[in-house]
């Protein structure tokens, strides 16, 4: 069992290349949550599509998925989407909050002038 403390945004972690390097064909990587591995979907669908070209699972627990199914990878898909658009509006958000307190006015000009 290896343990990251590293956050999943950062696909280059010493715990996770130590991992991948351990798995035999016929290992099942497993994780506690998808997003422990990685919040890049890109990121994410790389390194599930490395582990099946080396005929290695992976399996999640908090979302209870796998992808050793047919069903499990378009399971897999569609929970990794979401996760990266959750992603992205949190830091739309981050951005407008900071702009606003900055007093930087975001979007299109207003259609009415001051006169």
């Amino acid at each position: 069992m290896l343990s990251d403390q590293l956050s999943g945004r950062d696909a280059d972690r010493p715990e996770l290349q130590a991992c991948l390097t351990y798995l035999r064909a016929g290992d099942t990587l497993v994780v506690p949550s998808r997003a422990r591995l990685s919040r890049s979907l890109q990121d994410l669908i790389t390194l599930i599509a490395q582990l099946r070209r080396r005929w290695i699972g992976f399996r999640s627990l908090h979302e209870n998925l796998g992808t050793t199914t047919h069903g499990g990878r378009l399971v897999f898909h569609v929970f990794a989407a979401l996760a990266e658009f959750i992603r992205e509006l949190i830091v739309n958000r981050t951005r407008e909050g900071l702009a606003a307190a900055r007093g930087v006015r975001l979007g299109r000009p207003s259609a009415m002038t001051p006169e």
